[in-house]
């Protein structure tokens, strides 16, 4: 099955899939191996890592999609693109999306703040009228090549304008023909339980930790309705508490006698990026002497 009718399908059964976010291919590489269904390529990830900076719009359409072909090549997961505010207006949407779905995306990730757009768990976020991220809407659809490439708009309105005029927005998002439907950052329980009751297409949870929303935990999210529950940053946060702590030893003690358990063994390094498979490559080419 090819991964965008993974994705549909995955998003078809309702059932809270948990999506762990990736920055880069290394990252997507263990989220396969552990199991997860699909990869979540995150905006904020990308800025973090690539560029060692905030979450605020930084990062340009191109960057991304080298990114994205990055990890479609290493996994052969389906992979959720977070694709900001499609990098400028209706018209930018439409490269965007071929781009995309061109460096092998599953879906794509649209959301109506102003640019330069911010973590949907920031505060000072500000949000374009209705009618403009309709046309962004109308834009991806039309330009998709495959049909069934699930463009998944997202809504920011929560924060500014409140839970139910971002409700609003989200039906009007399905009008326009989003398959997909994300509201962000609901500060309750009783918000995340109103998101898949009242609106009709499959929905996106996003879990941050720290952030604004609760973490009920899987199984109340599929009871909910949610299609996926993105954890969007949780390999490169765990990731970076543990370079502290690594590094952090290594610079006052000298050595990492007191943190080699924190380290993946030279075997768990090689086995995670696949170095066998290489071996066979080089073994299949090798020129007879």
């Amino acid at each position: 099955m090819h991964s965008i009718q993974k994705l549909k399908s995955i998003l078809d059964r309702r059932a809270a899939v948990t999506v762990p976010g990736a920055a880069n291919a290394m990252f997507a590489r263990v989220i396969e191996d552990l199991g997860f269904e699909a990869v979540y390529v995150t905006g904020a990830g990308v800025a973090n890592m690539h560029l060692g900076a905030p979450d605020i719009g930084l990062t340009t359409m191109t960057e991304v999609a080298e990114v994205v072909a990055t990890i479609a090549d290493a996994v052969s997961l389906p992979l959720i693109v977070d694709a900001d505010t499609g990098f400028g207006n209706a018209v930018n949407m439409v490269r965007t999306v071929r781009t995309f779905e061109r460096a092998g995306a599953a879906g794509i990730q649209i959301e109506d703040q102003v640019f330069p757009k911010k973590c949907g768990h920031f505060s000072g976020k500000e949000v374009i009228p209705v009618g403009d991220m309709v046309q962004k809407i109308k834009a991806a659809v039309d330009s998709r090549r495959n049909q069934d490439l699930q463009i998944i708009a997202r809504t920011d309105a929560r924060a500014i304008e409140g839970f139910d005029r971002a409700m609003d927005r989200a039906r009007a998002y399905i009008a326009a023909g989003a398959d997909v439907t994300f509201v962000e950052a609901p500060t309750s329980l009783d918000e995340l339980a109103r998101i898949p009751r009242e609106l009709s297409m499959p929905q996106v949870a996003n879990i941050v930790y720290g952030g604004k929303t609760p973490d009920p935990g899987r199984e109340r999210l599929t009871e909910m309705g949610f299609s996926i529950v993105l954890y969007a940053n949780a390999a490169l946060q765990a990731a970076l508490k543990a370079s502290y702590e690594v590094l952090g030893a290594l610079k006052n003690e000298g050595s990492l006698g007191t943190v080699g358990h924190l380290l993946a063994s030279f075997e768990e390094r090689q086995r995670a990026v696949a170095k066998d498979q290489w071996d066979a490559y080089e073994a299949r080419y090798r020129a007879d002497t």
